[in-house]
């Protein structure tokens, strides 16, 4: 599942504000410089197979990792079978997922029965030309669990890059860090074997503040949230957490002068103090498979859920212990909820875009609906989360298509553009007026 599944205030702000202000010229995270899914540029309106398309490029194997860029270099994962045969006959398919919101199913789970070797790799591009720079194979292995059929895949977090490093976590598999050039700088296995609801595979992406490298192992098993010294992969703390299986990311921001690991779960989101894990505070009434990623603006943080009792919960961050029936929580929505995109804000609108393709514009402060529910032009499904840019919000379907719309109070739709025979799970990066999309196999750069 992606990831199955971005004017900051300075007192209380998004975290990685250093990363970003160092970095005019990067898409660090998947969710973009500022957390919220929204670029500092302009992107392309209007392309098609034949139009505006600089360059394209097979990429090997299979991932759902998003590009993530700095300066002239792109990096991805992906995984690669090798042939070898399971020791044993594969186990038979999972029963079909719970039927997903607005009536569309899951699919079906990867089994927990033997896999096929895998060689789960690393690879960077050159930006301007599409270039293949180098690829790495961080690991030869033989996944303990399977992944969703359709969603899923042994590649689905996105890497995390600063100035000198690019760091790709494969979950059960193990952290690895590279130079730019591809040179490895550390590795780090946990010895963690995390079984996932359904099998349906990991996706939590890595959160990168300073030196603190956060990661994330919430699953049916001893779930936990860890920090390493990004630059030694030394670990400097890791917390127990009382979560099932968890599909959003770890968010650092910084509260009060202080910086907090906000991170969501099935019924509850947390925070934890940067400096020792140490659980800050808490509140319940998430619903299950967490997967969107929180935004966080003006001391207030969105976090939602949209699978079974779906909620959205907007925080009022400062306080400390259990926040439930609080204050602290100043609105809640149940309907029209994200429940594999993970939300864009802008200009105090919140976008949240549904897998069976519904858009909703809701105010952030006060929750109150600009449009909800909207119908896009099509009958689409989605699990790449939305980005923004220049006013427009670009929505990646798996049908395609790229629908453009204008942000703002009243539903528009600006334009729709196809390729041919893609696919579309990981979400776009935007930067320097490109747009740059993951299909299956090949990765596109539009300008």
């Amino acid at each position: 599942m992606r990831r199955i599944y971005t004017g900051l205030i300075l007192s209380i702000c998004i975290g990685g504000c250093a990363i970003a202000a160092d970095a005019p010229d990067a898409w660090p995270r998947w969710r973009g410089p500022e957390f919220n899914g929204v670029a500092r540029g302009d992107a392309p309106l209007t392309w098609s197979d034949k139009e505006h398309i600089a360059w394209k490029v097979q990429v090997p194997g299979k991932g759902h990792s998003s590009p993530v860029i700095w300066g002239d270099r792109i990096f991805l994962t992906t995984a690669v079978p090798t042939g070898s045969a399971p020791a044993a006959a594969p186990a038979p398919p999972a029963p079909p997922a719970p039927p997903a919101p607005g009536g569309r199913r899951g699919g079906f789970g990867g089994g927990g029965g033997p896999q096929v070797e895998q060689k789960l790799m690393v690879l960077a591009f050159d930006r301007k030309t599409g270039k293949q720079l180098w690829e790495k194979t961080a690991i030869v292995a033989t996944p303990h669990e399977g992944y969703h059929g359709q969603y899923g895949s042994f590649a689905s977090p996105s890497v995390m890059v600063d100035n000198k490093h690019a760091i790709a976590f494969f979950g059960s598999r193990g952290v690895y860090c590279y130079t730019h050039d591809g040179q490895l700088v550390w590795q780090k296995d946990f010895g963690i074997k995390m079984r996932m609801t359904m099998a349906f595979g990991e996706g939590s992406s890595p959160a990168l503040d300073g030196d603190k490298l956060v990661i994330l192992f919430d699953h049916e098993g001893d779930s936990l949230v860890v920090a390493l010294d990004k630059n030694t992969g030394r670990e400097l703390w890791r917390t127990p957490r009382p979560a099932g299986s968890t599909w959003s990311s770890p968010m650092v921001i910084t509260v009060g002068g202080k910086k907090q690991v906000l991170v969501p779960a099935t019924k509850f989101v947390a925070g934890y103090d940067l400096e020792d894990g140490k659980l800050i505070w808490q509140a319940t009434g998430l619903g299950r498979n967490v997967i969107p990623m929180p935004v966080v603006s003006d001391g207030v943080a969105i976090v939602m859920s949209g699978y079974q009792s779906p909620n959205l919960l907007a925080i009022r961050l400062g306080g400390e212990g259990d926040l439930t029936g609080t204050g602290a929580i100043l609105w809640q929505n149940q309907r029209g909820n994200s429940y594999t995109p993970s939300p864009v804000l802008h200009e105090g609108k919140l976008y949240m875009l549904t897998d069976n393709g519904t858009i909703s514009c809701l105010d952030f402060k006060t929750g109150r609906p600009f449009y909800a529910q909207q119908r896009l032009p099509k009958s689409y499904s989605f699990k790449a989360s939305p980005v923004a840019a220049n006013g427009k919000l670009y929505l990646a379907t798996e049908d395609g298509d790229v629908v453009v719309l204008k942000m703002g109070e009243v539903f528009e739709v600006l334009a729709t553009n196809t390729l041919a025979d893609q696919v579309f799970i990981a979400t776009p990066a935007i930067i320097d007026g490109a747009i740059y999309l993951r299909g299956q196999n090949t990765l596109f750069c539009i300008r």
